[in-house]
């Protein structure tokens, strides 16, 4: 059963941002995770969810719905901006509106920023998962908003030929970047079949 059964696979719009382009990158993510057989994948956009301005005595239906969306899946894949060398408030707010339901599962992070290709919301975003006892992936994928067009419709496609302040840029589906997104499914998905298996045999202490 742990070897055939899909693996659910949230995937995380973690901007609210107007003008974002968060929701194009997780297509495009989510169009290549979704080639896939082994993983049943869905995608979880923040900007769905009213979550309060403060954080409530009392959780609200949109941070009930919200808990159980993370409850329910067997593994996470993050999609997030850099923002001042950290990531939005926006997803830090939705992390903490659950506990339990991250602990023993695996996390993905996709992010991107102007030169960074996001490695600092990376990096904080370890820290914090590593927190909440979850299992954060080795491989990432990251993109350079300076080198790489994001096409709106998330097909990868470069709408530009002369790019921006003289910088050459690239559609999103080179080489690369394929590796990159197959190697952070692939340990996703070990870590999830895993980390699934345990939790069936024995709850998480």
């Amino acid at each position: 059963m742990a070897t055939t059964e899909p693996l659910h696979v949230a995937v995380i719009i973690g901007s609210t941002r107007a003008g974002r382009v968060c929701d194009a990158v997780g297509a495009w993510f989510t169009g290549h995770a979704r080639r896939r057989d082994d993983l049943a994948v869905e995608v979880v956009d923040l900007a769905a969810y009213a979550f309060p301005a403060c954080y409530p005595q009392r959780s609200t239906p949109s941070m009930r719905e919200w808990a159980g969306a993370v409850s329910g899946a067997d593994a996470f894949v993050v999609v997030t901006p850099e923002y001042h060398r950290s990531f939005p408030a926006s997803l830090k707010q939705a992390i903490d509106f659950a506990y339990d339901e991250w602990q023993a599962k695996p996390v993905g992070i996709v992010a991107y920023g102007s030169g960074s290709c996001g490695h600092y919301a990376v990096e904080q975003l370890r820290t914090v998962f590593t927190a909440l006892h979850a299992v954060t992936m080795r491989d990432w994928v990251g993109l350079d908003l300076l080198r790489v067009d994001i096409d709106p419709l998330g097909t990868g496609i470069d709408l530009s030929a002369a790019g921006i302040d003289g910088v050459s840029r690239r559609p999103l589906d080179t080489d690369d970047r394929l590796r990159a997104v197959a190697a952070l499914l692939d340990q996703l998905t070990w870590w999830g079949r895993t980390l699934r298996e345990g939790r069936r045999t024995q709850p998480y202490v």
